[in-house]
């Protein structure tokens, strides 16, 4: 049932139920998060106990947790189909962000990335996104509603490639009836996928928009992302110039610098190039390493050096790493368990 809206929880309820049973039943799945139908208390016995019979509430389950030396957490969470998807929180002062999947595993094939060694398996249900934020918000005391909570889309997948889904789930997030989260406080992260960046920018209900850039040039990017191949930098660049930001909004860059690969201080001037006039900020990402991954990462001089010529004309962050002890840091998704200790599971 998590991931119905209002008029689908109406049409399961059926005409036989007044109009504001399903109003109490989406407030209780989405504000007042409860794990379980039984906690459904201004639901009458007799209905809760029928939905349990043909419905499930539809939250993932934990099949383990990790804990980081640092406070960041990831979970990998099992569905109802026994795939799993991994979130991570990652705690610091004054506020707290989740990562979120939406897909199991990924098809984009970063070179980069643990998790595009593990291939797409399926998309994840509206369902299964909100579920992730509601599961780990209600393990760790976290309000949804709290503007200190944010949700970002960059965990498991490529979100624009299950936008019908992501959409719903950002409605379903920032819906004041129910889990009432400012769009403001919800990400989505992408690794180009041009003709889904104007579909997006449609959206009435839009979570704020990242793209993965990771190069400078047409020929380096087609090297590290192949889908580049397909969705050309220059019609990337042309989409984020016409992409039409809220008046608060800016768009965001992601760039993961690999050693000697592009974290060069030419890089880094053809990055305030290609970027030019845009309303933008840019996010660096040192290399997080893991099994598999051919590329090292870069000297902190170069990470420095990079910051220093892009901040002169584009705002530029150095993303500190979360959780690499328990591989839960950007790029590093791949339900990797083998060595590491689980602090529990089912």
């Amino acid at each position: 049932m998590v991931g119905m809206e209002l008029a689908e929880l109406e049409k399961l309820l059926g005409p036989q139920q007044p109009a504001f049973r399903a109003k109490q039943l989406y407030d209780a799945l989405y504000r007042k998060q409860v794990a379980n139908l039984s906690e459904c208390s201004n639901l009458p016995q007799a209905l809760r106990t029928e939905l349990l019979s043909t419905n499930s509430l539809g939250l993932p389950a934990l099949e383990q947790r990790f804990d980081s030396t640092d406070g960041t957490r990831r979970y990998l969470l099992r569905l109802n189909d026994n795939r799993t998807v991994e979130s991570v929180l990652m705690p610091e002062p004054g506020r707290s962000t989740v990562c979120i999947s939406s897909q199991v595993g990924c098809p984009v094939d970063c070179k980069f990335c643990l998790t595009a060694l593990m291939g797409l398996e399926r998309n994840l249900t509206a369902g299964e996104i909100v579920g992730q934020v509601l599961y780990v918000a209600r393990e760790n005391g976290l309000a949804p509603t709290d503007s200190r909570l944010n949700i970002v889309m960059m965990g498991m997948g490529e979100p624009l490639l299950n936008l019908e889904n992501v959409l719903k789930a950002t409605r379903l997030l920032t819906d004041g009836s129910g889990v009432g989260m400012s769009p403001k406080r919800i990400t989505v992260s992408t690794s180009g996928i041009v003709p889904k960046m104007y579909e997006l920018a449609e959206a009435d209900v839009r979570p704020k928009l990242a793209i993965s850039l990771n190069a400078s040039a047409e020929e380096q990017r087609q090297a590290l992302m192949p889908i580049t191949r397909k969705y050309h930098l220059a019609d990337l660049i042309k989409a984020c110039r016409e992409y039409p930001l809220r008046p608060w909004e800016k768009l965001t860059f992601e760039y993961v610098l690999l050693r000697d690969v592009n974290d060069s201080d030419a890089d880094a001037r053809r990055v305030v190039r290609l970027l030019a006039n845009l309303n933008c900020k840019v996010n660096l990402i040192a290399l997080n390493p893991g099994p598999g991954i051919r590329f090292e990462t870069p000297l902190p001089e170069r990470v420095d050096s990079f910051q220093n010529i892009v901040r002169r004309s584009i705002p530029c962050f150095v993303r500190k790493p979360r959780g690499r002890d328990i591989y839960a840091a950007c790029g590093q998704l791949k339900r990797a368990a083998s060595d590491l200790v689980a602090v529990s599971s089912n």
